[in-house]
């Protein structure tokens, strides 16, 4: 994933497979990807920007049905959090619950159903994840695009997020390094 600045709100993601020589293969993309209204850098719970470094991809959710990912895969309704509350020792984790019941603010999290445009496919980005320090921001993921900048997510069509989900193995490790340049 690259930007042209840290300000751009908007960049070019490709998918880039290494064979047994050691070379790289482009198999997606590029493709225009929208990025976190505040650019590219140093991310946290107060500003939209998107984390720049390399980080693991090693799950996905949607509130549609599994499209076949090969990450593990959670179908998400109302009942489906990210926790995004900083006092809370479940911070920047996916919880099942019901709101009344939640043992962190849901005020302050993502209720993940309720998002059903961006959120009907999306891959969790590893960053702040382990161990998550409270602050430093949460819910990064890659998701579909709504044609405009995200809160600090990476978003792209559903059109390239499906194909690339069922792309992606578990099994090589796959990683997003999100940078400028």
């Amino acid at each position: 994933m690259t930007a042209q600045s840290s300000g751009s709100t908007s960049g070019t993601l490709a998918a880039w497979q290494r064979d047994d020589a050691d070379s790289w293969t482009e198999v997606f993309g590029p493709v225009k990807a929208y990025l976190g209204a505040d650019g590219v850098g140093h991310a946290s719970e107060s500003v939209s920007r998107t984390p720049a470094g390399t980080f693991a991809l090693t799950q996905a959710f949607g509130v549609a049905p599994d499209p076949g990912s090969r990450l593990p895969y959670d179908q998400v309704g109302l009942s489906d959090w990210w926790v995004s509350d900083v006092d809370s020792p479940l911070y920047n984790t996916l919880q099942h619950c019901a709101t009344a019941a939640c043992p962190f603010n849901t005020a302050a999290s993502e209720q993940l159903g309720t998002i059903t445009t961006e959120y009907r496919y999306a891959v969790v980005i590893d960053y702040n994840r382990s161990p998550a320090v409270a602050g430093a921001g949460s819910a990064f993921f890659l998701h579909v695009s709504s044609g405009k900048p995200t809160a600090g997510c990476v978003s792209i069509p559903a059109t390239t997020l499906v194909p690339l989900m069922q792309w992606l193995d578990p099994a090589q490790s796959p990683i997003i390094a999100i940078g400028v340049g």
